[in-house]
């Protein structure tokens, strides 16, 4: 079975060379709200508005593009893990990446509804921030996961 979306096997191990130390950054910034001062620069915004203010359409603004770079690394490393071949990608590993799509998904809803249900105020715009990886996070952890144990149990019934 040929896949078109994928990529060729290289680019994983990229990936997560941008995924990894993005992962980590992230967490210290969201621990540290540390913004890199050099990284304070003009950029194009489609709309721009704070809580109170009209939106701005269509305007170069000034702001801290800190989150922003550790944002893209990280989208950026996820889709090449998640995206690139397998080394032997046969219909197994297709059928695990449908399984742990389907599987991040239904997990990354119920945490959903948890934090609708139970996280109020500024909290849950956290959580909505956080929201926005948890698919790929989950997804990366259960199909490498499974590839693991799969290897494992293949090398010890040899």
């Amino acid at each position: 079975m040929s896949n078109q979306l994928l990529l060729p096997n290289k680019f994983k191990k990229v990936g997560w060379l941008m995924l990894l130390p993005a992962m980590i950054a992230g967490v210290i910034l969201s621990v540290t709200d540390y913004q890199a001062a050099w990284l304070n620069v003009k950029v194009f915004a489609l709309v721009n508005n704070g809580f109170f203010d009209k939106p701005q359409f269509f305007s170069l603004i000034e702001t801290n593009i800190t989150n922003t770079l550790v944002g893209v690394v990280f989208i950026v490393g996820a889709i090449l893990v998640i995206f690139s071949r397998e080394k032997t990608d046969d219909e197994y590993i297709a059928n695990l990446r449908l399984k742990s799509l389907q599987w991040s998904i239904l997990l990354n809803n119920i945490l959903l509804l948890f934090a609708f249900l139970f996280i109020y105020g500024t909290t849950f715009l956290s959580i909505m921030v956080y929201n926005m990886f948890t698919t790929v996070i989950i997804f990366i952890i259960r199909f490498n996961y499974i590839i693991y144990k799969s290897k494992k149990i293949a090398i010890g019934e040899k």
